[in-house]
């Protein structure tokens, strides 16, 4: 089913611009951290690691690495927020958004437990440099929206799947459908070939995952716009 969408002005809804707003706040304080306080106590760090806090599963989620990190979350998020939260309403905006970024967080633990049980055995024979990876991914944090950010991808593409998007760079068009199509697979492929380049792919293909199992839900119970912005 397609569905139709119409742009009643250039305002953002709430949850959008209040997310937004959010992130850049924050982002702002932690420039003037210079001692990563709020970095080791609000990042994402793996269960048994020591900096671990309960708190950092949403925490890490307003938090970013760089100008452009949050540059381009914030952009992606005004780009789909704006046209998700209009159509499935802001309550359901948020649980949408916050639903992905755990699932993000699940598949990023469950690809780090992977990780780290290999380097174990590699350790248990005495590889060398796995007791130092092993170390090192325990303690390497992890921020940014980009899990949720995944997640409204894949929710603008299900809503609006003939919807044309152009990138940036290289400026190619192709239906939304087909473009979460290239992104879930060039995240699927990197992340399993475990090229190391600083990104949590699993986790955004985690965003991706439960937002897709959240979006079929509602439509199967006919609850996805019972609570539609005007």
């Amino acid at each position: 089913m397609q569905y139709s969408f119409n742009n009643r002005g250039i305002s953002m809804p709430p949850a959008t611009k209040n997310l937004i707003i959010i992130n850049l706040i924050i982002f702002l304080i932690c420039q003037l951290d210079r001692n990563d306080v709020i970095l080791r106590n609000f990042a994402l760090f793996y269960p048994t690691s020591d900096y671990f806090h309960w708190w950092q599963l949403i925490t890490h989620m307003f938090l970013h690495g760089s100008f452009f990190h949050i540059f381009f979350n914030m952009f992606a998020l005004f780009t789909f927020g704006t046209v998700v939260e209009r159509t499935i309403g802001t309550r359901k905006f948020l649980i949408l958004y916050f639903v992905a970024g755990l699932g993000a967080v699940a598949l990023h633990f469950g690809a780090m437990n992977l990780e780290l049980g290999i380097l174990r055995a590699q350790m248990a024979k005495g590889a060398a440099g796995a007791l130092q990876t092993y170390a090192q991914l325990k303690f390497t944090p992890t921020v940014g929206a980009s899990g949720a950010i995944y997640g409204l991808l894949l929710s603008y593409a299900l809503l609006y799947p003939q919807n044309k998007l152009t990138l940036i760079f290289p400026p190619i068009t192709m239906s939304a459908k087909v473009w979460v199509i290239v992104f879930a697979v060039i995240e699927l492929f990197v992340g399993i070939s475990g090229w190391s380049d600083g990104v949590a792919h699993f986790a955004h293909l985690g965003g991706m995952l439960f937002a897709w199992l959240l979006i079929l839900w509602w439509k199967k119970k006919h609850t996805l716009f019972d609570d539609y912005i005007g």
